[in-house]
């Protein structure tokens, strides 16, 4: 496996990171993006994320629009913001009728409007206007895309022709994305984009993965279902491989768990070019850490310091702190790949010791609580675990409102009503729904939620306020578990949020943003858990003790800026993976 070089992919026009949250793809795209501008190239980096940290790692304030990094030449950065892009949306659809149509209709069609579809659309929208504006294209050598975690992803690069074949075959006039009038312009749009990007001369999809199982995981599924949709051009870099320094246990041990999984990696992925950039005792964070991420670490240019070690209070205290009430909803939120999954787990199990009764369930697509969890045979105490899955609520939640529809309907009206089930926004729906009837249930006992990354986490949360109208316009009630959600979230004593981190710059910095949005929306969250830190390991490796001096800025943030309730979990040597080690986890969080 050689390391990466971006010369080497220089002759491609649009290239596009994508991977699992956490594995570094803006880190590996902006590094890219510098390093191609350093050659001479007029380069545009842009994110098509919801939660984009890309100013954070420029330090620049960025638009919708090119903005010129300064202190960069050739270098220029574009944000896409698909809250603001719904926004002129929405407007720019109802504004015209203001004053000319009775209040009433005017609503109507802000109700159209407000759910998480329109987003969607709308950041598409841009997307798709950037992708194919030649005039634009034609001023950069190259278009880099930092994309959105993988399952934001592929739903994003799916749109074209998911939606082009909505719009194919409604005919009704109307759907969830407001009067389809506004939106049959864009289906040749939307074609160029799909040619543009399953071009395999001007297009590289790039996989970025750690060498870690559930990641390695995550970039074969992501670079099969790309492959399915015709973007066959793709490579691989597998991020943060250590190159041990030193004899130190923890070091060998890192190494070994590295080997592993790669050693293990899916055999999709075996057919596809893969390189590798070392594990970096730094933040890649500004121009100059960017400029490093590609030269060779040397070992005399290590320094070697004490890592300062914060006073946190274990993962055992919050979990009493939750046994106060006796029950409640506890809700793990977070960048992806941040250990949400693991940390949901291990609490739950803890309170069922305690002897609570307990149901913990995911809404998170892609499961990975069948995995952290392994023999569920084995576990202990009054725990019910469950999953909410998208497939089986759709196929549920169709049923359920033609059902309703009741036979009265004429032969036009049910078909009208088929067709808009065939919308996309009806898997948000019924997951929500499931959602609120979880929640419901959290009267005399703990319901724990291992929720899905950010962005997909937001998009529940504001389903109790935007996609209510919704479920009113398509199935005509609303029920009772889905009026008392909102309520229930806000209320302290009854629902406890609980952000995970890495203490590293970009999961703070998402963690600090979804708790921004929480807190517009009502929800203060209960508290703060710091995962994975290397800075109570005791290591003495020059890289490893580097990587733990660099968390002190991110773990003091969350302490002293972000959070009332902080929780520190150590490093792990072993993958969490059944209920013996998610006991340990609880056990090594007291050291």
């Amino acid at each position: 496996m050689d390391r990466f070089k971006p010369e080497a992919i220089s002759n491609v026009r649009h290239l596009f990171f994508t991977g699992k949250g956490g594995v570094g793809k803006t880190s590996m795209a902006c590094a890219t993006a510098v390093a191609l501008a350093d050659q001479g190239r007029k380069v545009l980096i842009v994110s098509t994320d919801p939660a984009s940290n890309l100013q954070d790692v420029f330090g620049v304030k960025l638009e919708n629009k090119p903005t010129e990094v300064k202190e960069v030449l050739n270098l220029y950065a574009a944000n896409l913001d698909p809250e603001q892009a719904a926004k002129d949306y929405r407007e720019k659809m109802v504004g015209p009728y203001r004053g000319k149509l009775p209040e009433a209709a005017i609503k109507s069609m802000e109700e159209q409007l407000s759910g998480a579809c329109t987003v969607e659309i709308a950041a598409f929208d841009e997307f798709t206007k950037l992708l194919t504006d030649r005039d634009m294209m034609a001023q950069f050598d190259h278009i880099i895309f930092d994309t959105a975690p993988t399952g934001h992803t592929l739903r994003l690069l799916q749109l074209p022709s998911a939606w082009t074949d909505f719009l194919a075959t409604n005919e009704s006039g109307a759907s969830c994305l407001g009067p389809l009038a506004g939106l049959e312009d864009k289906k040749s749009l939307y074609a160029k984009a799909v040619e543009a990007l399953a071009n395999n001369k001007e297009t590289l999809l790039i996989l970025v993965s750690r060498p870690d199982k559930s990641a390695l995981l995550e970039a074969a599924r992501a670079g099969r279902e790309l492959s399915q949709i015709g973007i066959n051009n793709q490579q691989m870099i597998i991020n943060g491989l250590f190159e041990r320094q030193s004899h130190d246990e923890l070091a060998m041990v890192f190494e070994k768990k590295q080997k592993g999984a790669l050693e293990e990696m899916p055999s999709f992925l075996h057919s596809v070019p893969t390189y590798y950039l070392p594990l970096v005792p730094f933040n890649v964070t500004g121009i100059e850490a960017l400029r490093d991420v590609f030269k060779a670490v040397n070992k005399q240019e290590l320094i070697e310091v004490d890592a300062h070690i914060e006073e946190l209070c274990p993962l055992t205290d919050l979990v009493t702190d939750l046994e106060v009430n006796g029950q409640g909803v506890m809700m793990t939120m977070g960048k992806g790949g941040v250990g949400k999954t693991t940390i949901a787990a291990a609490i739950a199990l803890e309170l069922a010791r305690r002897g609570h009764k307990v149901h913990l369930t995911t809404t998170d697509p892609a499961d990975h609580l069948s995995h952290v969890l392994h023999d569920k045979s084995e576990l202990i105490g009054e725990l019910n675990v469950s999953r909410i899955d998208p497939e089986v609520e759709v196929a549920r939640y169709k049923h359920h409102v033609l059902e309703e529809a009741g036979t009265d309907l004429t032969e036009e009206e049910l078909a009208y009503m088929k067709e808009d089930l065939e919308s996309p926004c009806t898997e948000e729906i019924a997951v929500f729904r499931a959602f609120a009837n979880v929640v419901a249930e959290a009267e005399d006992s703990f319901v724990i939620i291992d929720t899905a990354p950010t962005g997909h986490t937001l998009l529940l949360l504001d389903a109790a306020e935007s996609f209510h109208r919704e479920v009113e316009r398509s199935s005509g009630d609303l029920p009772e578990p889905v009026k008392a959600l909102l309520p229930k979230l806000r209320d302290p004593n009854n629902t406890f949020v609980t952000l995970v981190t890495l203490p590293e710059a970009t999961p703070v910095y998402e963690a600090s943003r979804l708790q921004d949005d929480l807190q517009r929306a009502g929800i203060t969250p209960f508290a703060w858990i710091i995962n994975q830190s290397l800075q109570v390991s005791k290591t003495t490796d020059p890289i490893l003790k580097g990587r733990a001096v660099s968390e002190h800025r991110w773990i003091s943030k969350v302490d002293k800026e972000l959070s009332s309730r902080t929780a520190l979990v150590p490093w792990q040597k072993e993958h969490v993976v059944g209920e013996q080690q998610l006991k340990n986890l609880l056990m090594l969080s007291e050291v």
